[in-house]
C-alpha cells in the first residue's frame, strides 16, 4: 500500500500526468483492499514482525530483492543505462557467491549499493504515457502502463522460468508470498501514520504512489516543487544511508510537459 500527501478530488486530471477518470470504482476497490488489509495483511505482518527476528527478516528481504537483479539487469540495459547494468551485474555475482545466495547484501558492504528498474519504468523512459490511474484488487495502486510493465517483468524473469519448468512452481508462490508479506511489515508504521494524519486515505495513498512511480522512472530524483529549489534524493531502495540510486541523466522523462521542461 502506497503513502503520500493528499491530492486534489473531483478533478480527473491531477497534474504532473496522472489522470484518475475512474475514480469513483477504483475508491470502492480501495476501500475493499483497506479492510482487506486490515483483516488479513496487517496482523499477518505484524505476527511476521514478532515471530522472526530482525537480522532473518533482512535476510529475506535481501534474498527477494535479489531474485528480481535479472529484471532490474535487462531493463538497465533497455534504458541504455551502461553503468548502471553493470553495477547491477556485479551486484548479482557479489550477492550469489559472497551473500551466500542473495541473503547478505554484500555489494551494498563493499559500497554497491543496489537500485530496481522494471519495463513500466523503461516504457516511460521511451515516452510511453502512464495511461489511466489504477485501483487492483489485492494487487493496489497502478496505471495501465505500470501494469503492461508488471507483465512484461514476468517474461523477462528467468528465475521464474526456471521454477516453472520444474517442480518448483510452489516456491515461486512462497517468494511472491514473503515478498507481499515483508513489504507490507515494513510498512507498518507508515500506513497507520498515514491513516492517522490523512484527511483523505485514497486521495493520500495515490499521491504517494505517483510520487514514488516518479521518482523511480527518474532513478530518485525529483524535480522541484517551486522554481529555483534543489533537486531532492528520495532513497527508494531502502538499504542504508548510502542506498541513493545514481542521478537521472537527463534523456530521462517525466510524464508531462512540465517535467520536460526541467529536463528530466
Amino acid at each position: 500500500m502506497s503513502l503520500a500527501a493528499c491530492a486534489t478530488q473531483g478533478d480527473a486530471n491531477l497534474g504532473n500526468g496522472l489522470y484518475d477518470p475512474l475514480e469513483r470504482v477504483n475508491r470502492a476497490t480501495f476501500q475493499f483492499n483497506v479492510e482487506m488489509d486490515e483483516a488479513i495483511g496487517k496482523p499477518v505482518a505484524i505476527a511476521y514482525r514478532r515471530a522472526v527476528p530482525r537480522p532473518v527478516r533482512d535476510g529475506i528481504h535481501n534474498f527477494t530483492e535479489h531474485l528480481i537483479s535479472p529484471v532490474t539487469l535487462v531493463n538497465d540495459l533497455l534504458q541504455g543505462e551502461t553503468k548502471r547494468a553493470n553495477r547491477t551485474l556485479v551486484r548479482m555475482l557479489l550477492n550469489t557467491t559472497l551473500g551466500f545466495a542473495g541473503f547478505n547484501d554484500a555489494a551494498a558492504e563493499l559500497d554497491l549499493p543496489g537500485h530496481k528498474e522494471g519495463f513500466g519504468q523503461t516504457l516511460a523512459v521511451w515516452g510511453i504515457g502512464p495511461g489511466p490511474y489504477l485501483v487492483l484488487p489485492f494487487l493496489g495502486p497502478s496505471t495501465t502502463r505500470h501494469l503492461a510493465g508488471k507483465t512484461a517483468n514476468a517474461v523477462f524473469d528467468p528465475v521464474g522460468y526456471f521454477l516453472a519448468s520444474g517442480d518448483y512452481a510452489w516456491a515461486r508462490y512462497v517468494g511472491t508470498a514473503l515478498d507481499a508479506v515483508d513489504r507490507r511489515e515494513r510498512l507498518l508504521e507508515a500506513v497507520d501514520g498515514m491513516k492517522k494524519t490523512s484527511l483523505d486515505f485514497y486521495a493520500a495513498a495515490r499521491s504517494s504512489y505517483w510520487q514514488a512511480r516518479l521518482a523511480e522512472i527518474r532513478n530518485g530524483r525529483v524535480p522541484p516543487a517551486v522554481p529555483g529549489d534543489d533537486d531532492i534524493d528520495i532513497d527508494l531502495d531502502d538499504d542504508g544511508p548510502g542506498s541513493k540510486p545514481d542521478g537521472a541523466p537527463s534523456r530521462r522523462r517525466g510524464d508531462n510537459s512540465q517535467s520536460a521542461a526541467r529536463g528530466q
